[in-house]
């Protein structure tokens, strides 16, 4: 099954990333991790991509285009996938589902993780994280024992710039924007399922086993 996945920050999206990979036993891909990687073997692509890296610019779309397919061609990918943070625009969409038919593959499911936009708020602002160690704790669901100080070396916890309030509604408006028309798109397709974020972690992970598992009916 090939799976795109779907889930503004603070979602959980990682977490239920590795539920997916673990049960199904399918590769998790992302495009950042597949740009490092073809930059550091020095493949065609790669160097590409880090000529334009290195000169400040964006890697185009044809190239990233061009290592999923790379990817995606790979033996492990033959039970299937799950793409992370790709596409993230309608011509990329488009561009995807060409270069997958070219293989015989095919978009299976694109699941989305909705949560309300307060309930992210409150949980990315509220991360701390330890300089020091880089232990990671949460003002409300996991707090350290002392207030403000990191349980393993005692160092003072900081918030990371991008967990910032404005900053993480900056980061939100940015992902809505980006995946409202995605949205509507896959679902013109009958591939997009909408699961809610919110609960406790197994009970979402069943809900999206429930899908897969059922071929999406």
């Amino acid at each position: 099954m090939n799976v795109v996945l779907f889930g503004p920050p603070g979602s959980g999206k990682g977490t239920q990333a590795h539920f997916i990979v673990e049960r199904y036993g399918i590769p998790q891909i992302s495009t950042g991790d597949m740009l490092r990687s073809a930059v550091k073997a020095k493949t065609e692509l790669g160097v590409m991509a880090k000529s334009v890296m290195d000169a400040g610019g964006l890697v185009s779309d044809d190239i990233v285009l061009g290592l999923v397919k790379e990817r995606v061609s790979q033996a492990d990918c033959t039970s299937g996938f799950i793409l992370d943070g790709f596409p993230r625009t309608i011509p990329q969409a488009d561009s995807l589902i060409a270069l997958l038919v070219e293989i015989d593959k095919k978009i299976d499911f694109v699941i989305s993780l909705d949560v309300d936009n307060s309930e992210l708020i409150n949980r990315l602002s509220g991360r701390r994280t330890c300089p020091s160690c880089g232990k990671g704790y949460h003002v409300l669901y996991d707090k350290p024992k002392c207030e403000g100080v990191c349980d393993s070396c005692g160092t003072v916890l900081v918030q990371r710039d991008d967990d910032s309030e404005q900053t993480v509604i900056s980061r939100l408006a940015v992902y809505d924007n980006q995946t409202s028309a995605l949205k509507a798109y896959f679902n013109d397709l009958g591939v997009l399922h909408s699961i809610s974020g919110t609960g406790l972690i197994g009970d979402i992970q069943q809900q999206i086993a429930s899908i897969l598992d059922a071929g999406g009916q």
